[in-house]
């Protein structure tokens, strides 16, 4: 497991960690990050989705 203090910078692998969200346990990829959002890329099989999320909402995974 990683630190949970180091910061999730593009090409991280996070989860979201959210109960209210649709998308909670989803993993993905971080693609960019501005200002306190991350837009994560969800692959799964014959589909992707790129969704821009709050950073307090993602954990590394």
């Amino acid at each position: 497991m990683t630190d949970p203090k180091e910061p999730i910078l593009p090409g991280t692998t996070v989860t979201v960690n959210n109960q209210e969200s649709i998308y909670n346990g989803y993993v993905g990829f971080v693609q960019r990050i501005s200002g306190d959002k991350a837009a994560v890329l969800f692959e799964g099989g014959n589909w992707d989705k790129l969704l821009t999320l709050p950073l307090k909402d993602l954990l590394k995974s």
